[in-house]
């Protein structure tokens, strides 16, 4: 039978920028997940309007991806449609007075040392987060004593009717580990970023330092989605893990990290069952030990 859908996309994207049952564990920083059922590479912002518009008269779902860093898929894939915004969507231009337009697909550590070759200084927080602009400013990314919020003026986003709208810094609603993006699924196309001119050399010291922190301290040689777990009010998300004696706590391939007990890695094959079993486990653990309820930071994608 002839997919109907796929050919109305062929209408919109190039059958190059189409792929049908692509396996999400190629894009996720995890290396976990089944099958999506399309997938698909806009390279302008006529792209993504038209693929969304056309998804919501086919009432397909659809899902925002960038470096897939923060996210688990599902064994069984998602039944629905992704829209990748990779390096076809990554461009950066660097104006006067130390303001910056950058894509949502560009990789934030590419995006650091593009500011910094400019000797902008205050995004050297963000040079060793792996992930991309729009996934960084829909959960306010943040590390060292930096956020997202600290940097950003303007957004270009694309809400659920396909509208494109410009947000200003506070009506992004950045906070801790969320933003508008979110609360009201809207999509990220371009930011504004002002920075300040700094030290060309002290950046790149600033940086060098943070990323050889990030390298020492958390477990970067195994396939990871980030910090699992959002920082519970007044406490340690890692600290209360390996407290609880759950250093090392492995299910299947998925497994805390002993480098960093906020992490639970992909050590060895897991499947995302075992990487979900593993996060219910040390929620339930620290829950009774503690009496503090973590919430994980990881983003869902399909049925679990």
């Amino acid at each position: 039978m002839e997919d109907l859908f796929y050919k109305k996309l062929t209408y919109i994207l190039s059958e190059d920028q189409i792929k049908r049952d692509e396996l999400m564990k190629n894009h996720t920083t995890l290396h976990i997940g089944g099958a999506a059922d399309y997938f698909v590479t806009p390279i302008k912002t006529e792209d993504v309007e038209e693929v969304v518009c056309l998804c919501r008269q086919e009432n397909i779902p659809y899902f925002i991806l960038g470096n897939g860093s923060n996210l688990l898929v599902s064994d069984e894939g998602y039944r629905g449609l992704v829209i990748n915004f990779g390096e076809q969507f990554s461009e950066i231009c660097v104006k006067e007075d130390g303001l910056v337009t950058a894509q949502a697909g560009v990789l934030l550590g590419r995006l650091a040392n593009k500011v910094a070759a400019h000797s902008l200084s205050g995004f050297e927080f963000a040079s060793g987060i792996p992930g991309s602009l729009g996934g960084a400013i829909a959960m306010n990314a943040g590390a060292y004593d930096g956020e997202m919020k600290q940097c950003i003026v303007r957004a270009m986003v694309m809400d659920l009717e396909g509208n494109v709208l410009e947000l200003n810094n506070e009506e992004l609603e950045l906070d801790y580990r969320t933003s508008v993006l979110q609360t009201k699924k809207y999509i990220l196309l371009e930011a504004d970023l002002k920075l300040e001119t700094g030290d060309h050399e002290m950046i790149l010291e600033k940086m060098k330092e943070l990323n050889a922190r990030r390298r020492d301290k958390q477990p970067l040689e195994q396939y990871s989605c980030g910090s699992t777990f959002k920082r519970p009010e007044g406490h340690f998300a890692a600290k209360l893990i390996s407290d609880a004696g759950l250093k090392g706590y492995q299910v299947g391939g998925a497994a805390v990290s002993v480098k960093h007990c906020g992490f639970v890695v992909n050590k060895d094959h897991a499947t995302a069952e075992e990487f979900l079993i593993v996060i219910n486990d040390v929620v339930s653990i620290v829950k009774d030990k503690f009496n503090v309820t973590l919430e994980p930071e990881v983003r869902f994608l399909g049925e679990f």
